[in-house]
């Protein structure tokens, strides 16, 4: 072999040699790092409050989510949040209102949960077409779409196994109650998380099946604009301050009101107003403290043949069969009370109509 023969297969060799490394060390750069779990504790019991940072989420960046949507972005790419909702089909009402509330640049911020409404939760909404969302006054936008933001991260695997969880939202004086049964069904504020734990830059969202309403009122204002809660309305001002407080007070955890309608209160005994304005004020207090739960409970969250105690201190217990929701008092016997109107949102807690007085002994 002449000597030219030889450098041309010393060549090839170190070719070859060269491809083969290059093959070893790119497989070795596509290992990806875990995801860095958070900081947050939340504290257990009935009804807890979580303070913004708790809670955990994927580490965007990591790739292990595809993002599905028109094509433009390539799968596993994680984007700012606004992207992702524009990219995503059942997305578009809400990519609308962003738009139109001019909220793009708020939304897109790290540090984030949005709970996102499906184009179908908007539709139920009565937001008959994205035109529609677009046409609606942009402050009203920001108010709603600002009630579905938290301002920290929370996953699914972060929130409390049955327990009603309060969060603020960026909305302010606004909370939330979310309640997880297990990761594959969660609520917030009776709104079922459809898919989750979506990771975008520096935040994550959840997609749910309803729009959630800001509440604009306090649970006796909203008691007060029911006119078939008159009696109720009318023993909560006579039964004095204790409960009026309770019905009143704008707290972390909030309150579950469980007001019996007016026929309720008459099969009950109490005949009309002046009915009511002739009781004794402190068994009315000790009646009504016994509708009353110390959170906010959703009727998402009831569990078949819970107990759970309320503000008077005496137990009340759930049947739930299906979507049919019944409550027994401790003095009811086997009369039930069944929930005629539920989840009606007051910037203090959440109502529930009933058609039956609860009674504790």
């Amino acid at each position: 072999m002449d000597i030219h023969s030889i450098f041309r297969t010393l060549r090839q060799l170190t070719v070859a040699a060269c491809i083969g490394s290059a093959t070893f060390l790119i497989g070795c750069s596509k290992e990806t790092p875990a995801p860095a779990p958070g900081t947050g504790t939340t504290n257990p019991g009935s009804g807890t409050v979580t303070n913004p940072g708790s809670g955990t989420t994927t580490n965007p960046g990591s790739g292990t989510t595809t993002n599905p949507g028109s094509g433009t972005i390539a799968p596993g790419t994680v984007v700012a949040s606004v992207d992702y909702i524009k990219q995503k089909s059942n997305l578009t009402f809400l990519a609308a209102a962003i738009a139109q509330a001019g909220l793009t640049a708020e939304l897109n911020k790290a540090a984030l949960t949005i709970f996102a409404p499906s184009d179908d939760a908007f539709k139920a909404a009565g937001y008959a077409s994205v035109a529609a969302v677009s046409a609606a006054p942009a402050a009203d936008l920001q108010r709603l779409l600002r009630y579905h933001v938290i301002g920290s991260l929370i996953d699914l695997s972060s929130i409390p196994t049955k327990v009603n969880t309060s969060y603020q939202t960026t909305l302010a004086d606004a909370r939330v109650s979310v309640y997880k049964v297990d990761k594959s069904n969660v609520s917030i504020n009776g709104a079922k998380v459809t898919e989750g734990d979506i990771p975008t830059t520096g935040s994550t969202i959840h997609i749910i099946n309803k729009v959630l309403t800001p509440p604009t009122q306090s649970a006796v204002d909203v008691s007060k604009a029911n006119s078939d809660l008159s009696l109720f309305t009318a023993a909560v001002s006579r039964a004095g301050t204790t409960v009026q407080d309770l019905v009143t007070k704008n707290s972390e955890n909030g309150v579950t009101i469980f007001a019996p309608n007016d026929a309720a209160f008459k099969a009950a005994g109490y005949a009309d107003a002046a009915a009511i304005q002739a009781a004794d004020p402190k068994v009315l207090a000790d009646l009504l403290a016994y509708h009353i739960l110390n959170y906010r409970a959703f009727a998402q969250t009831f569990q078949n043949g819970s107990e759970v105690v309320t503000a008077q201190g005496t137990s009340i217990k759930f049947n739930v069969s299906g979507d049919k929701v019944t409550i027994t008092g401790k003095g009811n016997g086997t009369n039930v009370a069944n929930i005629l109107r539920s989840d009606l949102i007051a910037n203090n807690g959440v109502i529930h109509v009933i058609d039956r007085v609860l009674l504790f002994k």
